[in-house]
């Protein structure tokens, strides 16, 4: 436990300081190619009690500093409404600039981001991505995909005419379709090698990721698993029917069970009511009554009686017949990480906009207590994993900062807009109010994002 705290710590202070960096370093390199002159580049804040870990003066003249609050950065500039300018440097103080220059230099900020997000996917996609192949499992009874004709083993060649190499496009692709479309469009090919079209109907799922799939009945395959319960959820509804981790179930309501995976559709739509079960318990068959209930496995709610799987493959051959790997050559990897970096970004803006509507649920939000776990646990699975995360959260910080909130670059930008439009920057007056807003915007978020984190931390 102790290990994981200080993995995720590190692991978020590595990726923040990245992101920060990089974004800094869009607003630093655009205001100096202008000749706008940098007093100082910061990453993390520094002030009052909180002193620099680091800090220097570069031969360029530009004080340069670590700050010891790792949670953001800025770049200041030379500007004479934060202080006085000597004649001789008038001409490089970042307000006397054309407001063309001062909405580029706003915007390099969120553009580096999104340059690195692409860098990473495409080094990502140049070493090498492992994955999984898109074929399905099972789809549970009464969902659009047993409604649409899918069945186990089905492999997804394409979605939308767009063409699917593995389930990490799957569910991107799914998940941003979901957004915007009320139908999907699939290409999928059955074991025998037939190809054949499909249509998912989307109107009565819930576009929340935590719900999506499992209302889609849109799964993974899995190779058969042996019917042996591992783990059993304590009080849960197994716990309570007296179920023992090692039972190996024979049959439900009298219908014979050859693979752990049949549990799942058997408890689903059977929430109160008494199933009957027959177990093989060493050298005894016993009979147990049971009732599922609804569950939450911290990732999604649902209908079961609290019993996890023994994580042991019937075959190992077959897990590893299902692995794939996504690497293609330099060119190509550039192109896959520009179409990833797209789909991303409009998988995150089309998220706000169902979040703005009330589809999806606020509890989503996370703050830096859950992306520090996020973190570490890529961290813990591996470089590519983690790589993969950082690029994701950057492009989430370039699209947050993009916002037209005052505070944020996405404001600045607006007030130059105005300004070009009008003819004139806005008052005084006007500015500080619309940074007023913006502060208790931002205090709002960061109060949510705090306190969903806790949330999940406690329950």
């Amino acid at each position: 436990m102790l290990v994981d705290f200080f993995r995720s710590v590190a692991a978020f202070v590595v990726a923040i300081g990245v992101l920060v960096a990089f974004h800094e370093f869009g607003h630093f390199w655009v205001a100096r190619r202008f000749g706008i002159k940098v007093l100082r580049f910061s990453v993390g804040f520094a002030g009052g009690a909180f002193k620099p870990l680091w800090q220097w003066r570069g031969r360029d003249g530009v004080e340069y500093q670590i700050g010891s609050i790792p949670l953001g950065g800025y770049v200041k500039l030379l500007d004479e409404r934060e202080g006085p300018v000597a004649e001789a440097e008038l001409p490089r103080a970042f307000n006397r600039q054309p407001v063309g220059v001062r909405i580029a230099v706003f915007a390099a900020g969120p553009a580096f981001n999104f340059l690195l997000a692409v860098l990473f996917y495409w080094a990502l996609y140049a070493a090498g991505i492992p994955d999984i192949k898109p074929l399905l499992g099972e789809p549970g009874k009464a969902t659009p995909a047993a409604a649409a004709g899918l069945h186990e083993g089905d492999e997804v060649v394409a979605l939308d005419q767009r063409s699917i190499a593995g389930w990490d496009d799957l569910h991107t692709a799914v998940l941003a379709g979901s957004l915007f479309r009320d139908r999907l469009g699939l290409a999928v090919k059955d074991r025998a090698g037939t190809l054949r079209e499909v249509s998912l109907d989307l109107r009565k799922v819930r576009v929340d990721p935590q719900y999506l799939f499992e209302d889609l009945g849109l799964q993974p395959y899995e190779p058969p698993l042996s019917p042996v319960l591992g783990r059993i959820v304590p009080g849960g509804p197994a716990d309570q029917a007296g179920l023992k981790s090692g039972d190996r179930v024979l049959s439900i309501d009298g219908n014979p069970v050859v693979k752990f995976q049949q549990l799942h559709g058997a408890f689903a739509d059977r929430g109160g009511q008494v199933v009957k079960l027959e177990v093989q318990r060493g050298q005894e068959r016993v009979q147990v009554s049971v009732i599922p209930g609804p569950l939450d496995n911290g990732k999604a709610h649902y209908v079961g009686i609290g019993v996890e799987r023994q994580q042991i493959a019937a075959d190992e051959e077959l897990w590893h017949d299902l692995q794939s790997r996504q690497q293609y050559g330099p060119v190509t990897a550039l192109r896959v990480a520009l179409r990833k970096t797209g789909d991303m970004t409009v998988l995150v803006v089309g998220f706000l906009y169902r979040m703005v509507l009330g589809d999806i649920s606020i509890k989503n939000i996370g703050g830096p207590i859950n992306t520090a776990q996020a973190a570490g646990y890529s961290a813990s699975i591996g470089l590519s994993a983690f790589l993969g995360f950082v690029a994701f959260v950057s492009l989430n910080l370039g699209i947050v900062n993009l916002l037209p909130v005052p505070l944020l670059d996405g404001g600045q930008i607006l007030y130059g807009l105005v300004e070009l439009v009008k003819g004139s920057p806005l008052s005084e007056r006007a500015q500080t109010f619309g940074m007023q807003i913006g502060l208790t915007l931002l205090v709002l978020l960061m109060g949510l994002a705090f306190y969903n984190d806790l949330a999940r931390l406690i329950g």
